[in-house]
């Protein structure tokens, strides 16, 4: 396993936050890393996925754009140019509401279902790869620590 030091390609001493910091922002490169290497063959990236999960979630329900992005878990990612890329893909519809012509509705197709459905197991097997060096226990540890920090 590779220190941050070596990575840096540093030995000067830096304060624990700042390296906590680092340390945090290394693993969310490698963490995206390997979830886009998993994606890729689909061609989705991974804020296009996460309106997709978003979505089947509301189980057949309509959900408009601003509630899509409060559930986004990167808020700095463009909803509207998101869910014109999976409307082109197929995978997403959007209605403008007959009773109120500002409110848009936006739904997942069954071909952005199925194409979930076969993704779940992929991704599934991309997080237990990314936290195999972790038991259960150190995974509860670990998502304590984060919600902590948060």
């Amino acid at each position: 396993m590779q220190q941050l030091e070596d990575i840096l390609k540093t030995k000067q001493p830096m304060p624990l936050s700042r390296k906590t910091v680092l340390n945090v922002f290394h693993l969310n490169s490698i963490i995206k890393d390997k979830l886009l290497l998993s994606l890729k063959p689909y061609d989705l990236s991974i804020e296009q996925f996460n309106v997709l999960r978003i979505l089947r979630g509301q189980k057949g329900q309509p959900v408009n754009l601003q509630d899509i992005q409060d559930r986004m878990i990167n808020k700095m990612s463009n909803t509207t140019r998101l869910v014109d890329k999976l409307i082109i893909k197929g995978y997403v519809e959007r209605f403008v509401c007959e009773n109120n012509r500002r409110k848009v509705e936006i739904f997942i197709t069954e071909t952005g279902l199925k194409l979930l459905k076969n993704l779940d197991p992929v991704v599934d097997e991309t997080e237990k790869s990314i936290t195999a060096a972790l038991n259960a226990e150190e995974l509860k540890i670990l998502n304590t620590l984060i919600n902590k920090l948060k």
